[in-house]
């Protein structure tokens, strides 16, 4: 396994995130689609390959792209169409960078196959993994809201090569208290891509709230009514076992990025240090 990170996290503009990853000793990056300084839905070809050039010049690959947008996923019927068109041209513009793996967060997937929204999010979602599949990439759903066997039934109803998982076990915990070994025995043959993140649940909530108050912007008060949730914490200090999980990545023959993501703290480019070092210990043992 290879150890990455998301630049956004360094809180550093662009090309300089790009450098302090390689001097951190990452061999990969991943970053936003929609990154301020640089959109994919706007850079022409031979731009987003000037920026593969810059990066593999100082010693990196990219390990995905974040295609995440504004909203509710792919739950919402009225903002399906804008979603599909915007993610399948990230998804062009990321061969670009010699990358063939795309993040998405798709919204909470109903743990009831005959909600309405399920139907809903297997159309949508089939539709871009369809466009992934045709380029010979793959958009890879980032793991949180649900269960590993939920995720695993809409991948097999959505049926294409071109729909795999970022496992992120961090919000397994957080948000489910779900177990990561267990999401990986479960999801094992789908695993593409993996961000390095950890964090403690403190109390029950429901999944679909906490992700409707993101999209929504109102988190904050949500916590204020309920108390907190969870709570991001540095890499090794939180509820993800690091030596099982690593263990069962291991087992089903994963050998991709452990792409780091701290979304919090006051020096999160302190943290990720640590948790290259972390890592790399952990690697090697």
């Amino acid at each position: 396994m290879k150890i990455g990170v998301i630049v956004e996290t360094l809180r550093k503009p662009l090309r300089e995130g790009i450098r302090t990853a390689a001097e951190l000793g990452c061999e990969g990056i991943q970053f936003y689609g929609i990154n301020p300084e640089f959109s994919l839905l706007e850079a022409a070809p031979e731009q987003v390959r000037e920026l593969r050039r810059y990066a593999a010049d100082c010693g990196l690959v990219f390990s995905g792209v974040c295609g995440d947008m504004e909203g509710h996923g792919y739950s919402r019927p009225e903002e399906v169409p804008a979603r599909v068109k915007n993610v399948s041209r990230i998804i062009d513009m990321t061969l670009e960078l010699d990358c063939r793996v795309v993040t998405n967060h798709i919204g909470v997937v109903p743990s009831d196959p005959s909600a309405p929204e399920y139907a809903v999010m297997v159309d949508a979602v089939g539709q871009v993994a369809e466009h992934a599949a045709r380029a010979g990439s793959c958009i890879a759903i980032e793991t949180g809201p649900e269960s590993a066997e939920t995720l695993l039934r809409l991948l097999q109803d959505v049926g294409s090569p071109g729909l795999g998982i970022n496992l992120d076990p961090a919000n397994f915990r957080m948000v489910l208290n779900y177990d990561p070994v267990r999401a990986v025995e479960v999801l094992g043959p789908h695993i593409v891509h993996t961000h390095a993140k950890d964090g403690v649940h403190y109390r029950a909530c429901d999944p679909a709230v906490v992700y409707d108050a993101f999209a929504e912007g109102g988190f904050e008060a949500l916590v204020a009514q309920t108390g907190q949730l969870f709570e991001e914490v540095p890499l090794g200090q939180g509820q993800v076992d690091w030596d099982a999980y690593l263990a069962a990545l291991r087992r089903v023959g994963y050998d991709g990025f452990l792409t780091i993501e701290r979304e919090v703290g006051a020096d999160p480019a302190a943290d990720i240090a640590m948790a290259v070092a972390f890592l790399k210990q952990k690697l090697q043992a």
